[in-house]
């Protein structure tokens, strides 16, 4: 009983905080538009019996999914947001690796201190942060000011409502999420085999690149997971540093749930944006429990 005791606090967790909800999510999208409180039809009414439970099962269809196939909007943004979940993923890989590599081989007296300033950011929200990137990336922000002040632009630079804008966003956001697993797997790295590597001939580059980098994979793939899944389905940097022209299904999901007030629509935005994310996800799973089964 304990056992099942134990193991039955995160299925009911993932029961009352992820299927209930998607269940709902699934069956809105299942529905119909309609001018009403909620915006979406057929509602389940228990107090006509058996024959409203049959109506109501009866009146579902996939008209919502077809409609997706039918206007280019909704493809081009699942793209879009794949095309910049990798390419701001890689970028964060590219900024979050040496980072995560000096904290690794700094005094240990120093790690905590690093390791603090890593998570600092954390303790202020997340809008407060994004926001901030706002005032540094505009015409007449910090960075302008910073870039002509030194004499290296004449002009502004045209960085926020950009794509850039984007990138840098994610990738200020998001690298914690990325240098957390990579530093976790140096730090855990044994130097006596850099040491044999070195005393077999090969220089500090190519032991690198044949003996740490390979043995820090599996923090690289965790923080790519991290970083790739969230990204793809963020709302708040593309809507707040993005223009007109950054398209990112999450975007797209808000504005059918607040501007459209199509909800049955949306709600099939939002399965399909799961649908896709499953991959990752279970592709994530499945290397942390290599992970773990070669710790054993």
């Amino acid at each position: 009983m304990r056992r099942v005791a134990l193991i039955a606090v995160p299925y009911l967790w993932l029961l009352a905080l992820f299927l209930v909800p998607f269940i709902i999510v699934l069956k809105i999208s299942l529905s119909d538009y309609a001018l009403s409180i909620p915006p979406y039809s057929p509602t389940l009414d228990l107090t006509t019996g058996w024959e409203g439970i049959k109506s109501f099962f009866g009146s579902l269809d996939f008209e919502n999914f077809t409609f997706l196939t039918t206007d280019d909007l909704y493809w081009k943004a699942y793209l879009s947001s794949v095309k910049i979940a990798v390419i701001a993923t890689f970028c964060t890989l590219l900024v979050g690796y040496p980072i995560a590599y000096g904290m690794a081989n700094a005094p240990d007296h120093w790690r905590p201190t690093l390791m603090m300033l890593v998570i600092l950011p954390f303790w202020t929200s997340f809008l407060i942060r994004v926001y901030s990137w706002m005032g540094i990336l505009s015409t007449e922000g910090y960075l302008n000011q910073l870039l002509i002040g030194m004499g290296l632009i004449s002009e502004p630079l045209m960085i926020l409502n950009t794509n850039t804008a984007v990138y840098i966003g994610i990738v200020y956001t998001y690298l914690p999420f990325m240098i957390l697993p990579i530093y976790s797997t140096l730090e855990r790295m044994d130097a006596s085999l850099l040491e044999a590597a070195e005393d077999l001939g090969c220089s500090r580059m190519q032991a690198f690149w044949l003996v740490t980098f390979p043995l820090s994979r599996n923090g690289i793939i965790a923080g790519c997971f991290l970083v790739f899944i969230p990204t793809i389905g963020e709302f708040v940097i593309p809507a707040l540093l993005g223009g007109s022209d950054t398209l990112m299904i999450g975007k797209v999901l808000w504005e059918e749930f607040f501007n459209n007030r199509d909800w049955p629509v949306a709600s099939a935005v939002a399965v399909i944006l799961l649908l896709i994310l499953i991959v990752p996800i279970i592709l994530f799973q499945r290397n942390e429990q290599k992970q773990r089964e070669a710790e054993e």
